[in-house]
């Protein structure tokens, strides 16, 4: 299980066996590099914890707990966490600023604690098979488990179709488990298992909204949380960098680092597409001129995608709908070439400063200005799954299922209503009740679009595949619940989305940047690769092996080929879904995984 991990962890590798408790760790050295080799303990060797991802506020908190008597072996930040517990039990999780994933074990009480982060930056999966809880970063060291059976859950396949991706806890592999954001699970000696929410986002309700400050207060103050979120990721024993796409967020990020560490060597990494329609080179050396960075421009031609798409795959543990996720996965080549272990990536801004199209198409309804016909069924199935029949998101779910419909095979459409992923929760209802168009619209952006897409097969995996850290300013925990007391109208002013972000950023970000129209990237997907007429594609592809794997119509994956193979045919992102990248990169699953 360890071996498959390596990738996470490849500085140093361990493991401890001790009453029916197996633990085992990869490590990617980032801080305390010669002294925090784990399962790390606290003082008699009681409590001990494994730690994926990073503690950022450890000093402050180690100062803390000093001050109370704890005695500290390692100069590592996750040690913090044990000492911690001992004095907080698991009331400490709201002390902790970071990215993490960790398991706890008090051998006092027999008790096991489980917790993923706030925001869900790192992974966490885990199963049960033959009375064992069994546990990994990532789902192909679970599968490595004698016990553990390797099976499609359908509802997750229905999930990546209908929304941006997965929705933890679901997956595509029937029975294991994704850990939800701010959440921790705790195993008795008897293997019960209960799972407990210790954080979410959460909006205030519109008749709370009474007291509004100036523009200037949230402008000072997000201003004043960002800095310090900025510092905070600046902390690493390794030389970290920056990513730098030329637009608003990974820009601010830039011009922050540049304040507050001026005078060391910064290292901007970012792609640059043989498409001059895609390119955004131009953006991007201005602001790495700007901030004294030195620009690592990955030159990404359309032949890397059908290279790395597999790869990418694998490290997904997923299908995908996108290709950029082998963009991503080039980026961090480039990264780990040049010897950086860290980067500071610009996501989550959009999410949470309206800055995607559906906003402006929200205000644009509510004001009458576009509309959508009324179809009594599709209102009843959004009270259904978001308590308001007027919310409107991305699509018309019930004309998306018959899509799907004629994409399944017979088999799976004779099981339709239970693996049809609006017949399972996607969402808690009670955080959209009574919040305003533009709140609604990102607690659900935050959940779907961001935890476990963009941040997560996109984010996480795609980094880790070349053993970098991503760390994203705009998720610190306190940044992100200020930004939630922002008023909508300074989020979304009149037409102008992150409207307030920019206000910010005004004062270092160049004008040029600031200004410029939002880029929306979309990577060549399967009309490009069908042309490419590449072997391994047309062999997935091909209806003989889509029949022998059982879960689509060949004669419609047909039409939809022949579809898309015609001159002048173009999907309408983001209105529209690349259907057969989803089902290229679920045979590409099935030829790795099952």
């Amino acid at each position: 299980m360890n071996h498959k991990l390596l990738h996470r962890g490849p500085d140093a590798q361990d493991s401890l066996l001790f009453d029916n408790i197996a633990l085992g760790f990869t490590r990617l050295s980032i801080i305390g590099l010669g002294n925090g080799m784990q399962p790390i303990s606290n003082e008699d060797d009681s409590v001990l914890v494994v730690c994926n991802g990073e503690i950022f506020n450890y000093i402050e908190l180690r100062e803390e707990l000093k001050l109370k008597g704890h005695v500290f072996k390692t100069s590592t930040d996750v040690e913090v966490i044990v000492h911690l517990y001992e004095e907080h039990h698991m009331d400490f999780l709201h002390k902790l600023n970071g990215q993490f994933a960790f398991s706890l074990y008090d051998k006092r009480t027999k008790m096991m604690f489980c917790v993923r982060d706030h925001m869900g930056i790192i992974p966490f999966f885990y199963t049960f098979a033959n009375n064992s809880f069994i546990f990994g970063s990532e789902i192909k060291a679970i599968l490595e488990h004698p016990d553990v059976k390797r099976e499609v859950d359908l509802v997750g396949l229905d999930q990546i179709f209908t929304f941006a991706g997965l929705i933890s806890p679901r997956t595509v592999f029937k029975n294991i488990n994704s850990l939800e954001n701010g959440h921790y699970i705790s195993i008795n000696s008897e293997g019960r298992l209960e799972k407990k929410q210790y954080w979410d986002l959460t909006y205030p309700e519109q008749d709370e909204l009474k007291e509004v400050k100036s523009e200037g207060y949230y402008i000072e103050k997000l201003e004043e949380l960002f800095n310090n979120s900025i510092k905070l990721r600046l902390r690493a024993d390794v030389p970290s960098g920056f990513y730098l796409s030329g637009g608003l967020d990974s820009s601010l990020i830039a011009m922050k680092i540049h304040e507050f560490a001026p005078g060391i060597q910064k290292e901007a990494f970012s792609i640059d597409f043989i498409d001059s329609q895609l390119s955004e080179s131009t953006y991007q050396k201005l602001v790495a001129k700007k901030c004294g960075a030195n620009l690592n421009q990955k030159v990404f031609f359309h032949d890397d995608i059908s290279s790395r798409l597999q790869k990418s795959v694998y490290h997904s543990e997923c299908p995908i709908k996108e290709t950029y996720n082998t963009a991503s996965l080039s980026l961090s080549e480039t990264v780990r070439q040049k010897g950086i272990k860290v980067i500071l990536s610009g996501e989550g801004a959009d999410e949470l400063f309206a800055g995607y199209v559906g906003y402006r198409f929200d205000k644009m309804r509510a004001m009458n200005v576009v509309n959508y016909p009324s179809d009594p069924l599709e209102e009843q199935l959004r009270e259904k799954l978001w308590g308001d029949k007027n919310f409107f998101y991305e699509r018309n779910f019930l004309e998306f299922a018959a899509v799907k419909r004629s994409l399944y095979s017979s088999d799976v459409n004779a099981s339709f209503d239970e693996i049809n992923c609006l017949n399972h929760f996607v969402i808690d209802k009670s955080k959209l009740h009574n919040r305003d168009m533009v709140n609604k619209r990102a607690y659900v952006d935050y959940k779907i679009r961001l935890v476990d897409h963009l941040i997560s097969d996109h984010g996480d995996r795609m980094s880790m595949a070349n053993s970098v850290e991503v760390r994203y300013p705009f998720l610190d925990k306190d940044f992100v619940e200020f930004s939630t007391k922002v008023p909508s109208d300074l989020k979304l002013k009149d037409f102008t989305e992150k409207y307030i972000l920019k206000e910010m950023a005004s004062k270092v970000v160049p004008k040029e940047i600031i200004e410029r129209e939002k880029f929306g990237f979309v990577a060549p997907g399967s009309p490009y690769l069908l042309q490419k007429n590449i072997e391994y594609i047309n062999d997935i592809l091909s209806s003989d092996t889509i029949k022998k794997q059982g879960y689509f119509n060949p004669a419609q994956i047909e039409k939809l080929k022949n579809t898309y193979q015609q001159k002048d045919f173009s999907i309408n992102a983001p209105f529209e879904s690349d259907l057969l990248i989803t089902v290229l990169t679920f045979g590409i699953l099935q030829e790795e995984f099952f």
